[in-house]
């Protein structure tokens, strides 16, 4: 029986960092023929038909479901959470039964797994970003509430096997080395011509998206200093990435007295797919190869080069120079290595890994600087540095740079490819047992009457009202709350008052998970003859509305009127002879997409009356336009 792994990202094929992780990891997975993988795909609806044209099983981690949809819509914070595939992943656990569930994704976005009655019962392992010091304490409990934890950087894994957490492994995000490589000096001249580049301009290139964490400021100073030290060295800065979001680096190099064309960046034109490398001139330029008025604008995530023209965008380089505050694992370095370049990293976080002479980089220096909030240390690479380590690898000899950069190349290759990565990964499932579990996720009552033994030691006394009240096993599902109850009964707490959390969690828990689906609260005998009325408040507004009830049902003799309104408000509908059913009212109600349905999905009611005027609140009584409803007043 071949082991099924779960593998929940960014869809294989987007354009992103956890996408390309997921395209290599998948693929190298299901060629060994080993397991049976199945693709959770963040960005992509559950049943998205594109899904099934994937060589492996793909599920999209969005609902699909209207009335989810509109729930989702209308707060910022349940978009984020669905985004990271919230609401369907006890969905999808129960349907494809893993064995193993690998998140691919940064911290916040699988925290709220971790508190799963399925996390400890398979073998659930995160594969995460960590980019700064010192750790949060989501990457603390995430490393004591999770089987295996991959990080990315070696600083990470030494961050937390400090911590004495043994359950670290490091395994940066697999790269294809086929993809990048170094051109034949030909091949690059040929580029260079293309692009207006002359053969004997040094140039400084720079690969990232455009974010504040990236220091855009300091290497324009490093290179300002260095083209002023070294003044005959025809070098420019060729800057890879979107001029339109983060720094405005138009403003900083007018404000740093830079000769604006000596910064280049690319341009991609979205009609022929080509590439230019000019100075910046602003957006949607015309196009020099086809002719298209407006198509060019600067290189982003959504819209640019292939990884054959990036490969192309790097042999262009001399050198290749990243500063940054932090990062997880900054994939232009690695690419660019693979072109054989001497790569210049802010030595700090997953910089660390790739500023070493063995990595066939240089270190940047840098000063520390604390973010707001987090206290994070954050690095600000220094700009003088920059200048000299330029200096060094425009001096360096021709021989020593093909030396380090096939040394940076090897590097990569063997750190980071697909085959030396995803082979450790392969190792450590071929590890693991297969799930026992029966995937039974029907709810466990909560015992709110429970009365514990006299129990002497506080903390076997926590763990009995853990299982008797809560019905789990706090040694291994909770050992962080075990030490919080055993703290807070030695520090502020006597037994009765944790006692009483206890009682009142269970209460609430009950409550929560002992509500009916609102579909079984409707007849079945009345399906599609059914009137939803809405008006969740007040008193005067609904006893009025009642003088309305007897017109609609003499209308639609056969249909049944639900009234939606506040359970406060109940009372005054009771034994009013034109309502089928008082049911509590809930936003969802007001959208027609929940009530009545669209788009292919049926919905609870042939129709709903909202009311919104000649009531306290506010214009007038509408529906979702199904029917031209008709009042006959004489029945006030």
């Amino acid at each position: 029986m071949k082991k099924k792994i779960l593998i929940h990202s960014n869809h294989s094929r987007a354009r992103t960092g956890f996408g390309k992780h997921m395209k290599h990891l998948l693929t190298y997975l299901y060629k060994t023929g080993k397991y049976e993988v199945v693709e959770f795909s963040n960005g992509k609806q559950w049943n998205d038909q594109a899904l099934q044209t994937m060589p492996w099983k793909a599920i999209g981690s969005l609902p699909h479901e209207s009335h989810l949809i509109q729930e989702i819509k209308s707060d910022q914070k349940k978009t984020r959470d669905a985004n990271y595939g919230h609401y369907k992943i006890d969905d999808v656990i129960q349907q494809e039964k893993p064995d193993i569930y690998l998140g691919i994704e940064d911290i916040w976005g699988l925290e709220p797994f971790m508190k799963k009655p399925w996390w400890k019962k398979i073998n659930s392992m995160i594969w995460t970003p960590v980019d700064s010091l010192p750790l949060l304490d989501k990457h603390t409990d995430a490393a004591r509430n999770t089987q295996n934890v991959i990080v990315q950087a070696s600083f990470a894994q030494k961050a937390l096997s400090s911590q004495g957490f043994e359950n670290v492994h490091l395994f940066p995000v697999p790269l294809d080395p086929t993809n990048f490589h170094k051109l034949s000096d030909n091949e690059r001249e040929a580029i260079r011509i293309r692009n207006n580049i002359s053969p004997d301009d040094f140039i400084i290139g720079f690969v990232f998206r455009n974010q504040l964490r990236k220091s855009v400021p300091n290497l324009l100073d490093g290179f300002k200093s260095f083209i002023e030290k070294n003044p005959d060295s025809k070098a420019k800065l060729l800057l890879h990435t979107h001029w339109g979001e983060g720094w405005d680096i138009s403003r900083f190099i007018k404000e740093k007295n830079i000769d604006p064309s000596l910064v280049i960046t690319t341009y991609f034109c979205d009609q022929c797919k080509n590439y230019e490398i000019k100075p910046f001139s602003g957006q949607n330029l015309d196009c020099r190869f086809c002719g298209s008025k407006g198509s060019q604008q600067t290189a982003q995530i959504s819209r640019g080069v292939s990884e054959n023209q990036l490969n192309e965008i790097y042999n262009i380089m001399d050198v290749y120079c990243h500063p940054f505050t932090s990062g997880g694992q900054e994939i232009p370095i690695q690419e660019a290595k693979l072109t054989e370049l001497i790569t210049l990293v802010t030595n700090y976080s997953c910089g660390e890994d790739y500023c070493t002479n063995e990595s066939g980089g240089l270190p940047l220096k840098w000063t520390e600087y604390r973010e707001p909030g987090t206290q994070f240390i954050k690095a600000s690479t220094d700009s003088s540095n920059i200048a000299s380590q330029i200096e060094k690898v425009y001096k360096m000899s021709k021989s020593k740079k093909a030396s380090m950069g096939k040394k940076a190349r090897d590097f990569v290759i063997d750190f980071c490819s697909i085959e030396s990565v995803c082979s450790k990964f392969e190792s450590l499932i071929d590890s693991l047992e297969p799930t026992g579990w029966d995937f039974d996720f029907s709810y466990v009552q909560k015992d709110d009457k429970y009365a514990p033994p006299n129990i002497e030691d506080d903390r076997e006394w926590v763990i009995d009202l853990y299982k008797n009240i809560l019905k789990r096993d706090a040694e291994l599902e909770d050992p962080n709350g075990i030490a919080h109850w055993v703290h807070r009964l030695k520090k502020d707490l006597n037994r009765q008052d944790v006692y009483n959390f206890f009682i009142k969690t269970a209460q609430k828990d009950n409550a929560e998970n002992n509500k009916i689906p609102f579909e079984d609260i409707l007849d079945k005998d009345d399906e599609g003859l059914r009137i939803l009325f809405c008006l969740p408040e007040n008193e005067i507004d609904i006893f009025n509305s009642t003088s309305l009830l007897e017109s609609i049902k003499n209308r639609y003799p056969e249909h049944n009127i639900y009234y939606a309104t506040k359970k406060e408000y109940f009372d005054i509908l009771h034994g009013n002879p034109y309502v089928h059913k008082v049911v509590e009212y809930n936003d969802v109600m007001e959208n027609p997409s929940w009530s009545e349905g669209h788009l292919g999905h049926n919905g609870f009611f042939d129709f709903c009356l909202r009311p919104h005027s000649n009531t306290h609140m506010t214009k007038n009584f509408q529906h979702g336009g199904k029917h031209n409803i008709e009042y006959d007043l004489s029945y006030a």
